[in-house]
């Protein structure tokens, strides 16, 4: 797909959303509940939608608030922590969640501060019986909201969860919302089931337990740290003043227009810390500090700024992290886990420090389990999502944490005085240098579905770009289906899946030999899913 000419570009004032419009249609829209865009959908990572279009308005999210206190009633425990991002609909949803919560007689830990995913996943790691709730659409454009459920395990919930809780909430909104529970908002607050919470003090306290701290504060390192007016502002000011860090903070108050943003490469603007179009702004400025990074607007994901490369691709940093981990922490026989569309760079680093490789389809929910049972000390996302475990060998957070890995390399350059893209280097020098793309093409609901149920038999190419497939995977390595189909040679692979919240699918290609074995790759590729959907 060809870039937009606005990728990369400041956001022009005539594409900045109109953020009275997009909160009225958020109370005022009935969901059209015979499109299948308008009912309640949880794809990897909750609900995700607009109240432009009908997929997210107060219906839905008193829906998916009823559907899951009904859920967690017989259970969970008592205490449930919730959150949100500074999305403008993050906060009517929020409201709006809370009135539901309160109604339904759920004790719900709340803060009218923006916070960020990876806090709500600590604290219920660190509160038995607990779970919880994200108002947040991630990174997607200002238009949209989200809605996303953890389980008792701190991690998103898993797919027969989130199933239930779509299936109930369909039901609810059909059956006219006569099942809701709910209480007027200034009740709600007043009530006794909503308490006050402080979620800074105990996250950033404990920030010590899985990151050198005292090493980061004693190098005194120029750090740049974009907010990206995201929900952790106040989390890196807190971190700042606690740790003593040379640490300028950008970006740190709420715009709903995210009027400040570069365009992703499409034109939209999208809170994406891992494009080079939308951090374009803090990579102008790579060299005023010594190390930079951004986060998405609910700090799950991470986006680290170099002097040596500027914007680090997010497969490169995921390597350099294991890597450095593995060398300067004690994880001796535990394992790494890595979706199936990262690069393949991490293998030969894991095989390198003699650790075990667990592949799993997209998502982060496929680590939470390996993570508590204490199976991997590190698990990554392609998109630039990862977490790891504290130094004593427990989970930290069993989501994604943009700021333990943006953190992290400050760590890095600290301890080695390299930084993550000068570290990386090294690597390719032992390992080869990678080539990595991906490509988005346009796909219907049917093609989807299509691609959604590949087996190895719709492949019947024996050679990849002149080598030999050695593979052919619809099935991870922790027994899942992938929802899509991997091709593998010894120099390079290929992964489709369609997406799960966009009428796309994605072709992921990787060559450790030149462009033109990559390009051969994406070719051949292309072909197959012609074929397909013919």
């Amino acid at each position: 797909m060809v870039n937009n000419p606005l990728a990369g570009k400041k956001a022009p004032q005539e594409i900045l959303v109109n953020v009275a419009d997009l909160i009225s249609n958020y109370y005022v829209q009935t969901p059209n509940m015979n499109k299948i865009q308008n009912r309640v959908k949880f794809g990897t990572s909750g609900h995700r939608g607009s109240s432009l279009n009908g997929s997210f308005n107060e219906r839905h999210i008193l829906a998916i608030s009823q559907a899951v206190a009904e859920y967690r009633k017989d259970k969970v425990g008592s205490m449930l922590f919730i959150g949100m991002d500074t999305h403008a609909l993050s906060t009517p949803a929020y409201k709006t969640a809370l009135e539901v919560l309160a109604g339904n007689k759920v004790t719900t830990y709340y803060s009218m501060e923006y916070t960020p995913t990876p806090v709500i996943s600590h604290a219920i790691l660190t509160h038995d019986d607990s779970d919880g709730i994200v108002v947040t659409p991630s990174h997607n454009p200002p238009t949209d909201g989200g809605f996303k459920y953890n389980s008792t395990d701190g991690g998103p919930a898993n797919e027969e969860i989130t199933k239930w809780i779509e299936n109930r909430a369909n039901e609810i909104i059909e059956n006219g919302l006569k099942d809701v529970k709910k209480v007027p908002f200034q009740e709600a607050l007043a009530s006794e089931y909503l308490v006050k919470y402080d979620f800074i003090t105990p996250f950033v306290s404990d920030l010590s337990n899985v990151l050198d701290m005292d090493i980061i504060s004693k190098a005194n390192l120029k750090i740049g740290a974009d907010a990206l007016g995201g929900a952790g502002m106040r989390y890196y000011h807190a971190i700042k003043e606690k740790y003593n860090l040379n640490m300028e903070i950008l970006h740190d108050h709420a715009d709903f227009t995210f009027s400040f943003m570069h365009c992703d490469k499409d034109g939209k603007i999208r809170m994406d810390c891992s494009s080079p179009y939308a951090m374009a702004g803090l990579i102008e400025l790579k060299n005023r500090y010594n190390i930079a990074f951004g986060n998405d607007t609910d700090f799950d994901r991470h986006g680290i700024v170099t002097k040596s490369v500027g914007l680090l691709n997010p497969n490169h940093y995921l390597a350099v992290a294991i890597d450095y981990l593995a060398k300067n922490r004690d994880f001796k026989a535990l394992g790494v886990g890595k979706t199936l569309v990262s690069s393949s760079m991490i293998d030969r680093v894991c095989q390198d420090n003699n650790i075990e490789v667990i592949e799993t389809p997209v998502g982060f929910k496929w680590f939470v389990n390996p993570l508590i049972e204490g199976e991997i000390f590190f698990g990554g996302e392609e998109s630039a999502g990862a977490s790891f475990l504290q130094k004593d060998r427990t989970p930290w957070t069993t989501d994604k944490d943009g700021i333990i890995m943006n953190l992290l390399s400050v760590e890095i350059l600290a301890k080695t005085g390299m930084d993550a893209g000068e570290y990386y280097q090294e690597l390719t020098k032992k390992f080869g240098n990678p080539i990595y793309a991906r490509i988005d093409a346009p796909a219907n609901y049917e093609q989807k579905e299509i691609l959604k149920n590949l087996t190895p038999q719709n492949i019947t190419n024996t050679t990849l770009a002149g080598e030999e497939i050695e593979k052919i995977i619809t099935v991870a390595d922790n027994g899942a289906k992938i929802g899509g189909l991997k091709v593998v040679t010894q120099n390079g692979w290929f992964a489709i899946r369609p997406s799960g919240t966009e009428d796309v699918y994605k072709i992921y290609a990787e060559s450790f030999i030149d462009q033109e074995h990559l390009s051969a790759i994406q070719n051949e590729a292309q072909e197959i899913v012609n074929g397909l959907f013919e």
